[in-house]
C-alpha cells in the first residue's frame, strides 16, 4: 500500500466465522501485498460468541489497514453493511462475504476493470468458485415468478434458467452479494441496503432498485473467489427459511396484488410436496423446515 487517499474500502461482515474470517483476510494482504491500491478494510462483527473479535484485534495490532466496527447484537447483514459504508473512506466499495478467499489478484482485476469501464459498469461481480474451484452460480435474471418456479421444481440453476457462472464479461440483472464493487456515491444514491431484510435476497432488491433508476450490473470472470456459502447461518433449515422471507418481502415491496397470490401458491406448492417426502421417508430435516416454511406463507 502506497502513501496517499484511500481509493478502496473492503467491507467485511463477522459474525461467529472465527476460522474463515481469518482466512478471507489472510487472502486479501495476500492478494494486495504488492498492489497499487490505497485501501481499508473495515470489518463489521455483529457480536460473535466465539473467538472473532480477539482474532481480528490481533489482525488489526499487526495491520493498520483495519478497523474493526463491534456492535452488541446480531443486526444482520444490510444494516451492518450499511452501518460500515457510513464509515468508510474510499470513493469505492468492495463488499465482500467473509466466506470467501481471494484467489491470486482479483481484487485489482475487479478494481481495475471497474475503473477502467465505470461509465458503463455501475455495479461488478466477480466469478465466485466452490471449495473445490467448481464454477459456483452466481448471477442470473431477477426472480419473476416464472424464475422462482424454475428454483422450486425445474433445478433452474442446472439448466441456467436461475442462476449461472459464465464464462465472459455479461451484462447481469444481479450478482452475487458475496462479492459486489461498485461506488460510494451510487450506493449512497440508492439508501443502501433494505434494513428490513435481515439475510439473503439483499442484494436483489438493491439491484432490483439499482436497474429502476438505469444502473447497470456486470459479471467479470477473471477476477476468481472462492465462496464457501451459507458459512454464518447454522443449520439448512434457516438459509431456506430466509429465502421464503425474502421473496415474500420483495414481491410485497415491488409487486401486485396478483403476483403476490400466486407466488404464495407456489411456495406452498413447494412446502407441501417437501413436507410430504420428509414424512413419508422419515426425513426430520425435511418435516421440519417445510411445515416452518408453510406456516410463514400462511401467515403472510
Amino acid at each position: 500500500m502506497t502513501n496517499g487517499k484511500i481509493e478502496l474500502s473492503i467491507i467485511i461482515i463477522s459474525y461467529n466465522t472465527y476460522k474463515i474470517t481469518k482466512n478471507c483476510l489472510e487472502s486479501i494482504f495476500k492478494s494486495l501485498k504488492n498492489n497499487h491500491i490505497n485501501y481499508e478494510i473495515l470489518v463489521v462483527d455483529n457480536a460473535s460468541s466465539d473467538d472473532s473479535l480477539s482474532m481480528l484485534k490481533n489482525i488489526k495490532y499487526n495491520d493498520s489497514n483495519i478497523r474493526i466496527i463491534e456492535n452488541k447484537a446480531n443486526i444482520g447483514f444490510a444494516r451492518a453493511n450499511n452501518q460500515a459504508v457510513q464509515l468508510t473512506k474510499g470513493e469505492y466499495i468492495l463488499f465482500l462475504n467473509s466466506d470467501t478467499v481471494v484467489i491470486n489478484d482479483a481484487i485489482n482485476k475487479l478494481f481495475d476493470f471497474y475503473k477502467k469501464n465505470e461509465k458503463t459498469i455501475n455495479f461488478l461481480g466477480g466469478k465466485l468458485l466452490n471449495a473445490d474451484l467448481t464454477p459456483q452460480p452466481s448471477c442470473g435474471p431477477f426472480y419473476s415468478l416464472p424464475v422462482i418456479f424454475a428454483a422450486l421444481f425445474l433445478r433452474g440453476d442446472y439448466w441456467g434458467l436461475t442462476r449461472s457462472s459464465p464464462c465472459r464479461l455479461k451484462e447481469v440483472d444481479w450478482v452475487s452479494g458475496a462479492c459486489i464493487l461498485t461506488k460510494k456515491s451510487i450506493f449512497e444514491k440508492l439508501g443502501g441496503f433494505d434494513e428490513k431484510i435481515f439475510m439473503y435476497m439483499d442484494e436483489i432488491d438493491f439491484l432490483y432498485r439499482a436497474k429502476k433508476c438505469d444502473f447497470r450490473v456486470f459479471f467479470y470472470p477473471e477476477a476468481k473467489f472462492i465462496h464457501l456459502g451459507s458459512a454464518s447461518s447454522g443449520k439448512r433449515t434457516f438459509p431456506i427459511l430466509q429465502v421464503y422471507s425474502g421473496f415474500l418481502y420483495f414481491y410485497k415491496k415491488h409487486h401486485g396484488a396478483l403476483a403476490n397470490k400466486v407466488l404464495k401458491f407456489v411456495l406452498k406448492l413447494k412446502a407441501i410436496i417437501a413436507l410430504t417426502v420428509g414424512r413419508i421417508t422419515g426425513n426430520k430435516y425435511l418435516d421440519e423446515t417445510y411445515e416452518k416454511a408453510y406456516q410463514m406463507v400462511k401467515m403472510a
